[in-house]
């Protein structure tokens, strides 16, 4: 098999889990809409959570290097240059998570609370596969992407979709 075949399965499959937690947040979590303000407050622990995990592997790594504790940048295509691109792929997302969540959950209506709960806890492990994958394989990394990304998307269309309906 190709790797660009084995990198569209990656997606597609990154793409699926990314329905599937939309679809478990709006129809089978079922908070009150109340819980929303409380939802938005705790929403962002789960991608704050993995962002620290990755500044601390990468502070880490600088301690035990002397070209990275002075400040260089990291050899292209080492673990530590690796570690780097998916920590900046990380905060990419959750700024884009910090843009879009809180308006889902809003147009979301009843739907918002158990949206943000499952984007929250779906986002870290989102987030792992991308980490691990990026290390081990185009195609894992890409399931990792994917599952973050359009869960966002999904996630925003299903509220529009809720708003405008």
């Amino acid at each position: 098999m190709s790797a660009r075949a084995k990198m569209l399965i990656g997606g597609g499959l990154g793409a699926l889990w990314a329905a599937s937690v939309v679809w478990l947040g709006a129809r089978v979590i079922e908070l009150p809409i109340f819980a929303l303000t409380p939802m938005l407050l705790v929403a962002f622990l789960g991608p704050g959570l993995v962002i620290a995990l990755m500044v601390f592997w990468s502070a880490m790594r600088r301690f035990g290097t002397d070209t990275l504790r002075d400040g260089e940048a990291p050899a292209k295509g080492t673990y530590a240059d690796i570690d780097a691109r998916v920590l900046r792929n990380t905060i990419e997302q959750v700024v884009l998570a910090l843009c879009l969540w809180p308006s889902i959950g809003f147009l979301a209506a009843d739907d918002g609370p158990g949206l943000l709960a499952a984007l929250s806890i779906a986002f870290p492990f989102a987030r792992i596969a991308f980490w691990i994958g990026y290390r081990i394989s185009p195609a894992l990394r890409l399931f990792g992407f994917s599952a973050t990304f359009y869960a966002t998307i999904f996630a925003l269309l299903w509220a529009v979709g809720i708003w405008l309906f």
